[in-house]
């Protein structure tokens, strides 16, 4: 047999078997990618609301799917530190942290765009959301009653109540 025909042999044999292989590759690279596009979109969907529960998963999966071996998901990572930092002060003005909040999010959502190859401006990523007035309406009116009922349940609130008719009972 000679070395061609042993190469061929031997080519025949084994092409299914890379095959195999680097399709299982494409596809974990693409689950993987989709992964931190879930990501992203959940936080873009989010990013006016970023209480929600989906809001704060997406932003707790982070460390879990980019990482620090490419360049563009390593400043992904480390403006999420950064942001993360920010989220736990609470010595801050509100005002100022709540504007801080906002510009660190954009930081990190440009970043994550970049990462994934889109092409956002912070400015789109900043202003490019609609929230309704009435979302945040009733959410704040959610956040008092909140306080209210555990301020009365707590004790340090009384229950106002007032007589408004009283009833004639003759013995």
């Amino acid at each position: 047999m000679s070395l061609t025909e042993i190469l061929t042999l031997c080519a025949t044999a084994l092409s299914p078997l890379i095959a195999i292989q680097v399709s299982q590759y494409l596809t974990s690279q693409n689950e993987h990618r989709e992964r931190k596009l879930t990501i992203f979109k959940n936080l873009m969907a989010t990013r006016a609301y970023t209480l929600s529960p989906m809001h704060v998963e997406a932003l707790n999966r982070i460390d879990l799917e980019f990482s620090q071996n490419s360049a563009k998901e390593k400043a992904v990572l480390d403006i999420w530190q950064q942001y993360l930092d920010h989220l736990g002060q609470q010595q801050i003005e509100p005002a100022i942290w709540a504007s801080k909040r906002t510009d660190l999010l954009v930081d990190l959502l440009y970043a994550m765009a970049i990462a994934l190859g889109y092409s956002f401006n912070k400015t789109q990523l900043k202003n490019g959301t609609y929230a309704p007035v009435g979302h945040s309406r009733i959410e704040e009116e959610r956040d008092r009653l909140r306080v209210l009922i555990l301020e009365l349940l707590e004790g340090k609130r009384d229950l106002p109540m007032r007589v408004t008719a009283i009833p004639d009972v003759k013995r």
